[in-house]
C-alpha cells in the first residue's frame, strides 16, 4: 500500500513539474509579444530544475535554458552586426530557430518524450 501511494505522490509531482515545463514553452512563445516573458521564463528554468533532477522532464528545462541562452546570443550578435546588415539575417534566422526549438519541445513534451532521447515517459 505504501508503494502505492508512492507512485501516486511521484505522478503527481511529475504532473506538476510538466505542467511548469508546458508554461514555460508558452511563456518562450509569448516572447514575441512580449519580451518579458523570455527571462521569465529561464528564471522558473532555474527556480524548478532541482525538482526535475534525473526525470525525463530534465531534458525539456535542459532544452529551454539552452535556448535561452543561445537566442541571447544570437540576438546579441544580430544585433552588432546590423549596421552591416548581416544583422537582419542573424535576428531574421534565430527567430526561425527559436519558433523551431519551441515547437519541438511542445511537441515532445505533450508526447512525453524527453529531448534528447528516443524513450517514451508518458506517466
Amino acid at each position: 500500500m505504501m508503494n502505492g501511494s508512492k507512485k501516486a505522490i511521484n505522478s503527481i509531482h511529475s504532473d506538476r513539474e510538466k505542467t511548469i515545463a508546458m508554461m514555460v514553452y508558452a511563456l518562450q512563445a509569448l516572447s514575441f509579444l512580449f519580451v518579458i516573458t523570455f527571462p521569465v521564463a529561464v528564471i522558473i528554468n532555474y527556480v524548478k530544475r532541482d525538482d526535475v533532477r534525473n526525470s525525463w522532464l530534465e531534458s525539456h528545462y535542459r532544452w529551454q535554458i539552452r535556448t535561452f541562452w543561445f537566442s541571447l546570443l544570437w540576438i546579441v550578435i544580430g544585433y552588432l552586426t546590423i549596421f552591416i546588415l548581416i544583422g537582419y539575417l542573424v535576428l531574421l534566422v534565430n527567430m526561425v530557430w527559436l519558433i523551431y526549438r519551441i515547437i519541438k519541445g511542445w511537441l515532445r513534451l505533450s508526447e512525453g518524450r524527453e529531448m534528447y532521447g528516443i524513450s517514451n515517459h508518458t506517466t
